[in-house]
């Protein structure tokens, strides 16, 4: 199944919806009584991220009708759906709010993803950033984009799309880099520690949908993560391969969205990921 202009022009809109009526309401405003942890402390989820997921989960349905849709909270009370995303059918992949430590402490780096999965392979992803309100979209073999405005039953003008490029290529003391240790177990987390002195610059976004976005925008060199949940990394591994970068993980192979650890590492080209590679070598 493969998603046309229009279809992500209304996915975008359903996102941005969600957004302005659950999400940015809450915004600022969550207190104890709206956030509870699931796996640990740095693992949380709040009132808002359950409604924002059942709303895109309705949405969804009713715009492809018989297309199955799971998120990060409903696999959180029932991990027996996670088989679909390995599956032959298309499926839905929602991140309600990425980065949910930022959004619950009022800070304003969280985003809204989704992913279409077929054949363990994602064929089309979307990133909304609510704060911006803009969408970064790609669909396999068919470039990635920024849209800056859509208006549902109004076909998007080609002012409304630019093409996204990653940046160019920089020796490693000047490349900026985003890297998430903080699930990384001994001896892997010192050997990438050390191997941070080597790049010109490294960040932590808590936030996969930004660091993505980053990437596939030209503001960073690369990125590695060690968990690769599908509702982390299925839309942006393929909005930065679709922007012109190189995805694959630690040993080069491929990822492929139903292998949830292992690690994920995204650079601009294959030089510079090779690079990379050996620096947590």
């Amino acid at each position: 199944m493969m998603l046309d202009e229009a279809d992500l022009v209304a996915i975008t809109e359903l996102m941005r919806h969600v957004a302005k009526t659950i999400i940015m309401p809450r915004f600022g405003h969550i207190g104890p009584a709206d956030l509870r942890t699931k796996s640990g402390p740095l693992d949380p989820v709040t009132v808002a991220d359950e409604a924002a997921e059942r709303a895109l989960t309705q949405g969804l349905r009713q715009l492809f009708p018989g297309i199955a849709v799971i998120g990060e909270e409903s696999v959180a009370g029932d991990p027996t759906l996670m088989g679909a995303i390995g599956g032959s059918a298309p499926v839905f992949v929602i991140d309600p709010i990425d980065g949910t430590q930022n959004y619950a402490a009022g800070l304003p780096l969280f985003g809204v993803m989704i992913a279409l999965v077929e054949d363990d392979e994602t064929t089309a992803g979307l990133i909304y950033d609510p704060i911006r309100d803009d969408t970064v979209v790609a669909t396999k073999g068919h470039g990635a984009f920024l849209i800056r405005r859509a208006t549902a039953g109004d076909a998007a003008g080609p002012d409304d799309w630019v093409r996204l490029h990653v940046a160019k290529p920089a020796p490693l003391d000047a490349s900026i880099a985003s890297v998430s240790w903080q699930y990384m177990s001994e001896p892997e987390r010192s050997l990438v520690l050390r191997g941070l002195t080597k790049l010109g610059q490294t960040s932590n976004f808590r936030c996969a949908a930004h660091t993505y976005r980053a990437l596939a925008m030209g503001h960073i060199h690369a990125t590695v993560s060690r968990r690769t949940l599908p509702w982390d990394h299925a839309a942006g591994a393929l909005i930065v391969a679709e922007a012109g970068g190189y995805v694959r993980k630690p040993d080069g192979s491929p990822w492929h969205p139903s292998e949830l650890d292992g690690g994920i590492m995204a650079a601009v080209d294959e030089a510079s990921w090779q690079a990379l590679s050996q620096v947590f070598a």
